[in-house]
């Protein structure tokens, strides 16, 4: 983790950093690895099935770890795919698996790829990192170590039985990020006989809470961080959110209950009207401010304000979607901040992925109909919160369990996380969402990029946090569906001292691939100025 510039650099033949791909070590053989650390083969790999990694090894607490597996894979050079756990302190909590890829012709470099929703399922590392353009090398192929973990519990989507133990729930905060880093820094330490140079975090969602939560608790181990559209306040997201879209959504037997035809409605109205504001009608919103300006949902109401069908909105319906597009006080913080952010209801939310409920009436959890909102509220309520699997979430009051919450927000949540040494170490963190995002909404994510504003002067604060905000971009899908050159830039920045700029956005989408639009830093968005609209030097980042 030195950082300098050095004949390493120079031989890192093919790199191009900042532009569209890197290619890897330009010299290293699977016998001879790079800068003088021992080589890696068939023979040295099977040798690492036997294993075993000491607690002290660990900083957090832990009863050491096994590794379970290692495997010679002959693909690029060659590389040796370690599996292990990461045993518990208490015998009653699940252990953490993790995996950790060793490739023959080392590039110095190590990086960690976060999880998402609540974690459960293994992060391998062997493909690309979140937002990677197609078509290029894994980071594993251009000669990375690359690791992961299951974030210290097994479970689909948002099961969170796991949360009934108070060792499973730190390691899902905040603990597994730091466990699977030194134990996979004993593995590279053991085939290596070395550290890697460079230790990076690459992350989207709940991956974008743990980016966060490496610089912040864990700064001495990264040296540089991508924290995409950021889960970083779960117990603010799921209880605070989610109790919110509930009182609207439910409220009075779900009198202003918004259909899945009624959803779409407030959706494409939204776009007829505001996709065309940055001057050019592409299925983009990149002015939100003056959508949010522009917009009016009463252009949508059914006469007299009655319900008369899924062609318009009934004045309870019309309230529903102001509650969901408004901000609120919770009355109480939760690490430190007490205000519900708004969603984008107004000026681009889609709802497909996340719905406000697939059905004509009001449905609960264990129907598969429900809003996606009151889902996240049921996982939080019943086995974080009250720890009873069969809590009714109808009836769950927050100030009624605001102490509770309160304590699980300074398990969960990395709401007041202090960037400080990180910064002062040289870090540097890459920040970004979606502008069409309903699943963790902009604001959230905005609100967070503000409290560094008001932690650190303007100079500081450029000098190791970028923060860009994207047009038609949901949560991994979208209108814009986004993919750009995250890792060139941040190693770019970390091991050159240039920090990103002019870093442009393509289109993953079948229909429009290959379209690019700039990453334009907040609060610039991107302008329409001519000529083909599918290029990004046909915009121009501005501010109003």
């Amino acid at each position: 983790m030195r950082r300098r510039r050095s004949a390493f650099t120079a031989a890192f033949g093919a790199l191009v950093l900042g532009a569209t791909v890197l290619t890897g070590w330009a010299g290293a053989s699977p016998a001879t690895a790079a800068d003088g650390a021992p080589g890696i083969d068939e023979q040295r790999c099977a040798a690492l099935g036997d294993f075993t990694i000491p607690a002290k090894k660990i900083d957090l607490p832990t009863t050491g770890a096994d590794v379970t597996s290692a495997t010679w894979v002959a693909d690029s050079g060659g590389q040796c795919r370690v599996v292990g756990d990461i045993h518990p302190v208490d015998p009653a909590a699940p252990r953490i698996e993790f995996q950790v890829n060793l490739p023959a012709n080392w590039n110095q470099r190590a990086l960690q790829m976060g999880g998402g929703g609540y974690d459960g399922t293994l992060v391998t590392g062997l493909g690309a990192y979140s937002l990677q353009p197609a078509g290029q090398p894994t980071p594993l192929q251009q000669g990375f170590v690359t690791l992961g973990s299951d974030g210290g519990h097994k479970g689909a989507g948002f099961d969170s039985s796991f949360g009934l133990n108070d060792e499973a729930l730190a390691n899902y905060g905040t603990d597994s990020i730091k466990k699977t880093h030194d134990a996979a820094l004993a593995v590279m330490k053991e085939i290596y006989k070395k550290t890697p140079r460079y230790f990076y975090f690459v992350g989207f969602s709940q991956g974008g809470h743990e980016a966060i939560n490496a610089a912040g608790l864990y700064p001495k181990d990264y040296d540089g961080v991508v924290s995409g559209t950021p889960a970083y306040n779960v117990a603010m997201m799921h209880a605070g959110i989610g109790s919110a879209y509930r009182d609207a959504l439910y409220r009075d037997g779900g009198i202003g209950w918004l259909n899945q035809a009624k959803t779409q409605l407030i959706v494409h109205a939204v776009y007829q009207t505001c996709d065309g504001l940055d001057g050019v009608a592409d299925g983009i919103i990149s002015d939100t401010k003056t959508c949010l300006g522009t917009f009016d949902v009463q252009t949508l109401r059914c006469p007299d304000g009655a319900d008369t069908g899924d062609s318009c909105l009934s004045d309870a319906q019309i309230a529903t979607a102001d509650m969901i597009g408004s901000e609120h006080d919770l009355g109480f913080p939760i690490e430190g901040n007490s205000i519900v952010p708004a969603s984008p209801i107004y000026y681009g939310a889609l709802y497909s992925a996340f719905n406000l409920g697939s059905v004509s009436q009001p449905a609960y959890p264990a129907s598969g109909k429900e809003a996606f909102q009151y889902s996240v509220l049921n996982a939080i309520a019943t086995n974080i919160v009250t720890r009873d699997p069969n809590y009714d979430t109808r009836t769950f009051d927050l100030d009624e369990w605001s102490a509770r919450i309160q304590e699980v927000g300074k398990v969960l949540d990395s709401t007041q996380v202090d960037l400080t040494k990180f910064s002062q170490r040289g870090g540097k963190m890459i920040l970004t969402t979606g502008l069409a995002d309903d699943g963790v909404v902009p604001e959230n994510t905005r609100a967070f990029y503000e409290r560094q504003v008001a932690a650190f002067s303007g100079k500081k604060l450029d000098g190791f946090l970028r923060y860009y905000e994207m047009p038609g971009f949901s949560h991994g899908f979208g209108p814009f569906s986004v993919t750009y050159d995250a890792l060139p830039a941040l190693m770019n920045w970390v091991e050159n001292g240039v920090a990103p700029q002019n870093l442009v956005m393509t289109d993953a989408n079948a229909a429009t691939a290959g379209r690019t639009r700039p990453m334009c830093e907040f609060p610039a968005w991107p302008k329409y100025t001519g000529s083909d609209p599918a290029s990004a030097a046909s915009f121009t980042c501005v501010t109003q």
